[in-house]
């Protein structure tokens, strides 16, 4: 697999995947879309463009809302205030009792001129009931009817609103007054100019325009900023370039016959394939952190990173997995860790068949070499006419015990029968005695025969080499086969120093060895796979004691032939 991203990037095999996802139609070969053109201005771009087109809009919309705002509000307390001068107008007494004569003497001009100043008010305007003035700012006007409707207020009303007279735009108050038996004898209209409210609002407004100004710049440089963590976070690639690869990486990874396991940086999960999750039997959700999956412990630790192969063998269930790890890197980025994982259970049930088919044709070669060092010893006999030695040799080679194999009455399987006398070869190869115990019994045939080997193979292998080890001597392995119906019990004792207490729950787990050479650590876990792919277990029953060294049992249902008439005959 190598380097994912690499593969995904390579033209070349962008031009052969399109070309393999083609298929037949009625008029020929549907070809697929062709590649998406890059636009001229690169998306990092186009983001800060619009992103600085969006802060404007938004600035430029919530500028102008708050000066509509502030110039509502504005407008409102200015005509507040001209409602309250001319309340305090007209509760003038004097001017209440000046109105009705038609002030002769003045009093309500003075007293109106007076506010006027005081308040800094546009004007102040005070009316009969007919609506003519008594008081205004233009002594000219005096005597005139107002420009705007004293109606409401000479109804006894007040009224705030902003209208238009002869002394141009105002907000203004208009209040009746009243005289000491409570008759409407007139109205007071007092009047702040707009412009003064203009300025007012124009002036907070500049203020405001500040802060504005500085909220724009401060979304521009965030707006940069995002642009250029974009860009980081997608490694300078374009829309086009990415939707590219996503079609690419989903053909390539459902396209193989490989599993793929990918990580990020942070070890989390980022790719799991079909195969990967058919082979695991686990389909992990991106995200997932590596650590926290039920995997074995060879593919945890190429996950984390604790081992420097890049190629290994891993159990994984009823499986045996060839793992390829690689590290992937882009422009000095650490993208993380892809696992790309290959079934491998075929090959090594065939490997295993040729181990026994090669153990087989050694003790063979060992049985005719001493088969021939026998008639060698007897021809030399009968040519020197030494006919009575001849007789007592054939006597003492029948009464011998076979010096390899169980005997033919207790493993009636010649499969089982061959595969023991191999195995008894190489232990003697080695130096250590390997025993049938005299219980053993097995008088139907084996069906299974690659998984009888796989466990009885294994557990004998690893008794021969710690019974090698030990410190007892002489060096003994006995192995006990007894056959229950179609069910074969297994149990191997060896005479090694048994199993420390540390490593008592972790010889079953694949990877675990006690040996420094590279490649072991699957003998054992193989050999509970094969019991268990059977319904069947395989476990340490006794670690190891002061007669003998550890003692392992395993149970295979189903691998025998059932024999009820042979098997009653047989030992309890």
């Amino acid at each position: 697999m190598g380097n994912l991203l690499e593969i995904v990037r390579s033209r070349r095999v962008n031009r052969l995947l399109r070309l393999s996802l083609t298929r037949p139609s009625g008029a020929g070969r549907e070809r697929v879309r062709p590649r998406r053109r890059a636009p001229r201005i690169r998306f990092a771009r186009q983001i800060l463009a619009l992103q600085i087109g969006v802060v404007l809009l938004v600035v430029g919309v919530g500028f102008a809302l708050v000066g509509w705002l502030l110039d509502n509000q504005l407008t409102t307390q200015y005509g507040q205030r001209a409602l309250a001068v001319a309340q305090t107008v007209a509760a003038d007494p004097d001017i209440a009792a000046a109105i009705p004569s038609g002030d002769p003497h003045h009093v309500v001009q003075d007293r109106a001129e007076r506010v006027r100043t005081a308040t800094d008010a546009l004007f102040v305007v005070v009316t009969d009931r007919r609506g003519i003035r008594l008081a205004h700012p233009n002594p000219a006007e005096l005597g005139q009817h107002v420009s705007t409707d004293p109606s409401v207020a000479l109804a006894g009303h007040e009224v705030v609103n902003v209208q238009r007279g002869t002394l141009g735009l105002s907000a203004r108050g208009k209040v009746p007054v009243w005289d000491a038996r409570k008759h409407v004898v007139g109205e007071v209209s007092v009047g702040f100019a707009a412009k003064d409210i203009r300025a007012n609002v124009l002036h907070v407004l500049a203020d405001a325009a500040l802060f504005a100004a500085g909220a724009l710049l401060l979304g521009v440089a965030g707006s940069a900023l995002l642009a250029r963590r974009l860009k980081t976070q997608t490694l300078g690639l374009e829309p086009h370039e990415l939707a590219e690869m996503v079609q690419e990486r989903e053909a390539v990874l459902h396209g193989i016959g490989e599993g793929v396991l990918a990580t990020d940086a942070d070890g989390r999960v980022t790719v799991c394939n079909d195969e990967a999750a058919r082979l695991l039997a686990t389909r992990p959700e991106p995200g997932v952190p590596a650590a926290a999956l039920d995997l074995p412990i060879r593919l945890r630790a190429a996950l984390a990173g604790d081992t420097d192969q890049e190629r290994m063998m891993a159990v994984a269930g009823d499986r045996v997995l060839v793992v390829t790890r690689r590290q992937v890197r882009r422009d000095a980025h650490d993208l993380g860790t892809v696992l790309t994982l290959r079934d491998r259970t075929d090959v090594e049930t065939l490997t295993r068949e040729l181990d026994t088919v090669r153990s087989l044709s050694g003790a063979l070669r060992a049985q005719r070499h001493e088969f021939a060092n026998r008639l060698h010893t007897l021809a030399g006999l009968l040519q020197t006419d030494h006919h009575a030695e001849a007789v007592e040799y054939l006597h003492a080679l029948h009464d011998a015990p076979a010096a390899v194999g169980p005997a033919p009455d207790a493993v009636r399987d010649p499969y089982l029968q061959a595969f023991l006398a191999a195995k008894t070869a190489e232990a003697a190869e080695s130096d250590v005695r390997l025993e049938i115990a005299d219980t053993t019994w097995v008088p139907g045939g084996v069906t299974a025969p690659v998984e009888v080997t796989t466990v009885v193979g294994n557990l004998l292998d690893n008794a021969v080499r710690a019974a090698r080890l030990g410190t007892r001597t002489p060096a003994y392995v006995e192995v006990t086969l007894l056959a229950d119906g179609d069910t074969l019990h297994v149990s191997v004792a060896d005479s090694g120093d048994g199993v420390p207490v540390e490593l008592r729950a972790k010889i079953f787990t694949d990877g675990f060895t006690t040996r420094l050479s590279v490649g072991h650590g699957l003998g054992l876990a193989l050999t509970r796979q094969a019991a268990r792919s059977r319904g069947g277990d395989a476990t340490l029953a006794d670690p190891g004691g002061a007669d003998h060294g550890a003692v392992f049992v395993a149970q295979m249902p189903g691998v025998l032939a059932v024999r009820t008439a042979e098997t009653a005959r047989g030992p309890v």
